[in-house]
């Protein structure tokens, strides 16, 4: 059965008309004759959406009794038993009620695809999980709901539903998005322009970003090389030298034009040595290119000019920045200079800048010899040098009647020998010794015209130079080839010490290790693989590129490390020389690897040391704290039972009033510790629901005297969404601290106020206070401040409370009362949205 396609409609925030939009294409379907069905889509009372609506089929919803109410959630066998085309689902990020077939709606949906049924479904940016910190930081709302990054990355069809800040706050003040008592606070609050406006740009970059991702797969299946200029990326080619900050900042200035453009600085170190970078000045380059927002890239090329063409278009660039030649004039007999070849070669589809500097003609020093990789065209001038050369001297001596001399002659030709060398390596040299010999022989020595010589001596002279031309062209060669592996070894080392270092810093995972081999030996994929054994199955550990391999023995190149790991590579297949620096990419890789999992198991072993403290105090506290108690109330029953002492009954009710406060600390204490072991355990399942503060916080005031406790809750606050239970016992944890603490006849003031989006209780008594660096030390299990006596507890209250809190999506911090003492902040989320008191909308539960 063919799994169904996901189409999603991505907005930046509520109101943007995502589920108008989805509700839109579902009655367009249906007019084509699609059978497509509402299977759970939620209008929230506003009435244009609600008319949409109208004229589709839309499936029961199930009922799920969660504490005693009864919710309504999609009805996932329904939608399976009715099996449409199309099935409509609203809110991808949504939880679902405890007891549903799945903790989360976008697993719902899952289930949907894989029986085949196409799903059309909304979310906002703000649910993604990746961007909680992010959106968190901009609106200062933590989102409880998210939906994993990779769900909506698998979509086969993203829809982006854009609106501008200030329409959507239009929608807002005319009622079309909250009912009109929740307007002022949405505009003053989480709908302020800013918010709208960052959290659009979020939404539009991250959409950009996903487009990218399918341009580049179309671009790889289709074995598209040219560049398709969607948006700008400068590539700026670095040498090493001085000028590079300007080409960087300039290349800076040019993206800064456009939005959205992409500046990827990139170092190609060559392996015939012609170019000589310092490590030293490489390093700014790099801190600065990654300052203003690019990337660096560090990559080995044999022929400078096509590697930087090839690396701009494999990723997909739009201009190449390039500095001035720091040659002088008569060094360009050397050839035209990296930036005219670029320029030549690179097409209509790239733009090149030639950017003047401070260093432009100055210099770059003599180029050093090629040695054996010296390019089809020295082969050929070096050929023409060593076999052509000495017939046109030939022919040019004998027309001018050579008087010279046969030592001249010789001197001559061994200069030809010696150029054909220098040119063409050591085969030229050679043909051009031997044709030399024969055309001495011929031309210069008597008898002329014939191969034979009369005199010994000029035998000897011919004899010589031949020996002399192998000698000097065998030399030469050598020099060049050990130029070459030289040039090359440094080459490997500045890519060695450029890995080591990075890797010893900390600063490459893994990922960008196995990008960086990628790009360093221009492979289409790598992959790091592993097993257990030698006869378990390879997993993945890592892997780039499209399409990466599972086994070694499927990659072109397979690099092993240790028994049971290897690097394995696709796209071509790498010369033997290179497997060198390969093999201390794949021993990095390892390294890399093995740290991530040493950092895993280092956080995994803090949590467990973790435990043991608290188990620790946990010890300590039911050694003396709970035995205090049990004990008074051990003594005041012995004296009770006893039959030698006739207890008056004043007597007796002091010995009763003392069991019962003992009992009520026991019971207080166990509390707080069941309260804590859920916390550790992460069972605490909060059941949201919308509520008001008046009705909550003076319950949680029975537990203190009612003298100790000045109270001020207006009715007029708006409604928080709590879970009531956990509420209450926070603040009566946070209550009872602060008169414990608090001076007698002084109460404690319990204050509420409505701040944005945002309801604040604020807890203050005129004790000692706490100075600013222990303020967050006492929210920690089994901590108390300063000399607090030891029955005084155990050290959880204001743990627990935090922990309660923060469950249910606020926050508590401490703070200093003016005038003297402390002040317990707790901050909790407005309800943002009616929520009808009947059963009937799931959307505020959360686990």
């Amino acid at each position: 059965m063919a799994r169904g396609k996901l189409r999603i409609y991505l907005g930046a925030a509520p109101g943007v008309g995502k589920t108008y939009a989805m509700l839109s294409e579902a009655h367009r379907r249906v007019e084509r004759g699609t059978d497509c069905v509402v299977a759970f889509v939620e209008h929230h009372d506003r009435p244009r959406t609600e008319v949409m609506l109208h004229g589709l089929e839309q499936i029961r919803r199930r009922e799920i009794e969660y504490r005693g109410s009864v919710f309504t959630e999609m009805d996932v066998d329904a939608v399976l038993e009715r099996r449409p085309a199309v099935a409509l689902v609203d809110e991808l990020a949504h939880t679902n009620v405890p007891g549903s077939r799945n903790s989360k709606r976008w697993q719902d949906v899952e289930e949907l695809l894989a029986a085949g049924i196409d799903v059309v479904s909304s979310v906002n940016i703000q649910h993604f999980e990746s961007l909680g910190d992010v959106v968190e930081s901009i609106t200062g709302v933590r989102q409880r709901e998210t939906v994993p990054d990779e769900v909506v990355r698998r979509a086969d069809q993203l829809e982006l539903v854009d609106m501008s800040p200030q329409a959507l706050r239009r929608r807002m003040a005319h009622g079309n998005i909250y009912k009109p008592d929740k307007v002022d606070a949405a505009l003053s609050n989480y709908f302020r322009p800013g918010n709208l406006t960052a959290l659009r740009e979020l939404a539009l970059l991250w959409v950009a970003d996903r487009v990218d991702e399918y341009l580049q797969q179309y671009r790889g299946e289709h074995n598209i090389r040219s560049t398709w200029q969607a948006r700008e990326r400068i590539v700026v080619g670095l040498t090493g030298g001085p000028e590079g900050r300007t080409l960087i900042r300039r290349a800076a200035r040019m993206a800064a034009k456009g939005s959205g453009s992409e500046i990827l600085a990139v170092y190609i170190a060559r392996s015939d040595g012609l170019t000589s970078a310092s490590p030293k000045e490489l390093a700014v380059q790099r801190t600065l290119v990654e300052d203003l927002g690019g990337t660096f890239h560090h990559v080995i090329g044999d022929d400078v000019p096509t590697s930087l063409l090839d690396f701009a278009r494999g990723v997909n660039a739009t201009q190449i920045v390039l500095g001035s030649s720091r040659r002088k004039a008569w060094q360009y007999i050397f050839g035209p200079g990296v930036g005219a070849t670029v320029a030549r070669e690179s097409g209509p589809d790239l733009d090149v800048h030639i950017v003047t500097h401070g260093e432009a003609g100055k210099g770059r020093g003599l180029p050093v010899a090629r040695g054996a990789r010296l390019g089809r065209s020295r082969i050929i001038w070096g050929w023409i040098v060593g076999v052509a050369a000495p017939i046109l001297l030939s022919l040019l001596l004998t027309a001018l009647d050579d008087r010279l001399g046969l030592a001249n002659d010789v001197l001559l030709f061994l200069f030809l020998t010696v150029l054909a060398a220098l040119l063409g390596g050591l085969l030229p040299a050679l043909a051009s010794a031997a044709v030399g010999s024969l055309l001495l022989n011929y031309y210069f020595t008597p008898p002329t015209r014939t191969l034979t010589v009369a005199d010994p001596k000029n035998l000897v002279a011919i004899v010589i130079f031949f020996a002399v031309g192998v000698a000097v062209a065998s030399v030469v060669d050598l020099a060049a080839r050990r130029t070459h592996q030289a040039a090359r070894l440094r080459a490997e080392s500045e890519i060695l010490s450029f890995l080591a270092g990075s890797v010893l810093r900390g600063e490459t995972t893994l990922d960008a290790l196995l990008e960086r081999v990628r790009e360093t030996f221009a492979m289409e994929s790598v992959a790091l693989l592993e097993r257990q054994s030698d006869v378990d199955p390879w997993t993945t550990a890592g892997s780039v590129g499209p399409s990466s391999v599972v086994r070694p023995e499927d990659a072109e190149v397979d690099m092993p490390v240790g028994d049971h790991m290897a690097l394995a590579l696709s796209g071509r297949v790498l010369p033997a020389e290179d497997r060198r620096v390969l093999a201390a990419f794949a021993a990095q890789a390892a390294v890399v690897l093995d740290r991530q999992r040493l950092v895993g198991q280092a956080e995994e072993a803090r949590r467990l040391a973790e435990g043991n403290k608290i188990r620790t105090s946990l010890l300590a506290a039911v050694s003396h704290d709970l035995r205090t108690p049990l004990a008074a109330i051990k003594a005041a029953v012995t004296s009770l039972r006893s039959d030698d002492v006739a207890w008056s009954q004043e007597d007796r009710d002091e010995f009763l009033e003392g069991i019962e406060d003992g009992a009520d600390r026991l019971d207080h204490l166990v509390g707080n510790l069941l309260d804590m072991s859920r916390l550790q355990t992460g069972t605490v399942t909060p059941l949201i629901r919308v509520t008001d503060l008046d009705e909550v916080v003076p319950m949680a005031l029975v537990s203190v005297p009612d003298d100790s406790v000045e109270l001020d809750v207006p009715e007029t606050l708006p409604m928080v969404a709590v879970d009531r239970g956990l509420l209450e016992r926070a603040v009566a944890n946070i209550v009872e601290n602060a008169v414990k603490y608090s001076p007698d006849a002084t109460p404690v003031t319990v204050a509420a106020s409505a701040l944005g989006d945002r309801v604040e209780v604020r807890v203050a008594d005129r004790g000692p206070g706490v100075p600013d660096d222990e303020k967050e030390r006492i929210f920690e299990p089994f901590q108390r401040y300063g000399d607090a006596p030891r029955g005084a507890g155990v050290g959880l209250g204001l743990a627990v409370a935090r922990g309660f809190v923060e469950a249910m999506g606020g926050t508590l911090t401490a703070e200093d009362t003016p005038g003297g003492g402390m002040t317990m902040v707790l901050t909790l989320q407005a309800a943002q949205r009616h929520e009808p008191a009947e059963p009937g909308l799931s959307s505020g539960v959360t686990t």
